[in-house]
Formats: C-alpha cells, structure tokens, sequence
C-alpha cells in the first residue's frame, strides 16, 4: 500500500523551509515524474478500451483497475506535494477532497495485488476451473468490493470529524495530512487496525499463492514460473508501499543516523514510496506481456506521431 496523501504519512511534511532554488527542482522532478507516469497508465487504459481482448480476460480488468487507482493516487499526492511547498496549509474542507480519493486508492492496492495473486494462482493451479472461477463478471464484482472495503475502512472518519470537531476547525486552514483533520483517538487507532489487517492478509495471500505456484513450477512450465515471477514483483511493489505505514518511525531512524538532512530524507521516501510502485505498476502486467505490449507500443507509437 502506498505513502499517500491520505495517509498519516501522506505528505511530505515540511516543517522547513528549502531554498528557492532547490524547493522549484524538487517539484519540477516530481511534476515531471508523474506526468511521465501517468501518460504511460493513460497510454495503458486508452489501449485497453480500444481492444475487446483485454476486456474479456481478468487479468487484464484487474490489471488496469490498479493502473487506475495509481494515477488517481498519484495525481493527489503530487498535488499535496505542491500544495504543501506553495501554501503550506489549506482549508479542512479542501484538503478532505483531496486526501479521500488518496485513501481510497491507497487502501485499493493491497486488495488488488491479493486478487491479481489470486488469479495467478487459479490459472497456474487449477487451470481447468480458470474460465468458470474467473469471469469477467466475477472480475468486476470484486474490483466492487476493493471499493466498498475501502469506503468502510474510510468513511467512519469522515463521520467522527463531523461529529466531534467544531465548526471552527472545519472552516479553518491546516497543513494537510491524514493525522491533522482526522486527528480523534477513534480515527488513529482504527486507521493502525485496518492497516495491520490489510497488510497481514494481504501478505499471507501473496506468500500461499507463490509456494503453491512455486511447486508447479518445479515441473519447468513457463507459465507457472512467469506466474511466481509476477507475485514476486507483487511483494517487492508491495514493500515499497508499506513504507506508507512506517514513515514515522523510518524518518525518525534516518533523522538520527543523519542529522540535519530532514528535508532529503522526506524527498527520498516520497520518490521511493509514491512514485516508485507507481512505475512498477504497468512493467507487472503491461510491458512483460507480450500481446499486451505489442497493442501498447502501437497505441504509444501512434500518439507520439500525432
């Protein structure tokens, strides 16, 4: 799960100041970034609209679910990036528009490597169940349910905010992270909660999946092996987001071993949790897929002409 704005550890936090210079390059490198990023997931979706392949085959409406999710996420963030260094603070009201969609798609991308782990799993070990188990129906039903889990896991603060801050507070301008407007006793811990049990089951999905997948490998079926690769790269996708909820505790570990060095140290872990997996994203399931990259570069080469 990734470092997101709507997360605790969502925004960089900036209790410094860089100098002019250097604050214009840091958002240029990230501005650029996810504009690079996220034309090759818009690049990615535009080619799995045009082709009625893709559109039939789960692996894929999972796939480009994620990409979705990833540049709704990475758009809000880098927005909250720049906000951040422009204004510092903005209103509550403002911010909550920004900061829900951020936890959403947060909270979507374990659920939905799990799924696409799952389907690996399915297709590698029960292949002749595959086309009853995997429909393109069921396929949408649970892209429906990663949302309505993480709506619930959500929508609760959004409650206890309404209920419990005073009209002051709502109208009031505040640096922007998940910790400042739902900032009740209730939110934190239920936010610790949901995200040790995303992550733990998440994990125990992914680790069942690549030994069962591991075993029919040994027989030396490409796919099979393909399959573990893919879930591999699932885990280490996954690493990198769960820097989302260690962000505290690893900015004051690297603080310590080296002092003075905050506003670097916050850059790095933006770059490595928010942008980092967002990359890997399309490589999982675009790029190593043949058929998938062969429609891609066609649709990429076609709007580099245009």
């Amino acid at each position: 799960m990734n470092l997101t704005p709507g997360d605790s550890n969502v925004t960089v936090a900036v209790s410094y100041r860089d100098a002019f210079v250097l604050a214009v390059g840091k958002n240029v490198t990230i501005i650029v970034l996810g504009i690079t990023i996220n034309y090759i997931n818009a690049t990615m979706v535009h080619t799995f609209n045009k082709h009625h392949i893709f559109k039939a085959n789960p692996r894929f409406i999972l796939f480009i679910h994620l990409v979705f999710s990833d540049m709704i996420q990475l758009t809000t963030s880098i927005s909250l990036f720049v906000f951040t260094y422009a204004l510092h603070t903005i209103y509550v009201s403002l911010c909550c528009l920004l900061i829900l969609p951020a936890i959403f798609t947060t909270q979507n991308t374990p659920l939905n490597l799990a799924f696409m782990a799952v389907e690996c799993y399915i297709a590698v070990c029960i292949p002749l169940r595959y086309n009853y188990i995997c429909t393109v129906k069921r396929t949408y039903i649970v892209i429906g349910m990663i949302w309505t889990v993480s709506s619930l896991s959500v929508l609760p603060d959004v409650i206890i905010l309404l209920a419990t801050e005073p009209l002051e507070f709502i109208n009031s301008r505040v640096f922007c992270s998940r910790d400042t407007v739902f900032r009740s006793t209730y939110s934190v811990k239920k936010r610790d909660a949901s995200h040790i049990l995303f992550l733990v089951g998440v994990w125990l999905t992914l680790l069942y999946t690549y030994i069962r997948i591991l075993f029919v490998a040994k027989a030396a079926d490409a796919d099979a092996k393909k399959a573990g690769n893919t879930i591999l790269l699932h885990g280490f996708q996954l690493l990198l987001c769960m820097i989302t909820y260690v962000r505290p505790m690893l900015i004051q570990v690297l603080s310590f071993l080296f002092p003075g060095s905050i506003a670097s140290i916050n850059f790095v872990i933006f770059i490595v949790s928010q942008i980092l997996p967002r990359f890997i994203s399309p490589i999982i399931y675009g790029l190593r897929d043949k058929t998938f990259r062969k429609y891609f570069k066609r649709h990429l080469c076609a709007v580099n002409i245009h």
